[in-house]
């Protein structure tokens, strides 16, 4: 089975990257204890402070569903809605990559 690979690239309402940030803190704190999530990591534009994405990658699909149905991860989803104004989300399979265990 192949891994998972989510690529998540937002644009947060004005004046709202601190509290979006505080939003995200809580997952890649659940994802850390997730032995199927393989990489969970944030990034922020250096061009535009309100402009992030997100790439994880899950052992599987069955990693990915485990962290999807997290209490903390139906906790954030609400929290996204009203601090987002632009979502881009990509979701397809880690073809080649180098530091990933898996």
């Amino acid at each position: 089975m192949s891994q998972v690979a989510i690529l998540a690239r937002v644009t947060v309402k004005a004046g709202q990257a601190g509290q979006y940030l505080a939003a995200l803190a809580p997952l890649l704190e659940q994802a850390r204890k997730e032995p199927g999530t393989l990489l969970y990591a944030v990034h922020r534009s250096a061009n535009d402070p309100e402009v992030f994405w997100t790439t994880e990658i899950y052992a599987d699909e069955a990693a990915f569903a485990a962290h999807r149905a997290t209490e903390v991860h139906a906790a954030a989803e609400p929290m996204f809605t009203e601090l987002i104004a632009v979502a881009d989300v990509t979701i397809g399979e880690t073809i080649m990559a180098t530091g990933l265990a898996g």
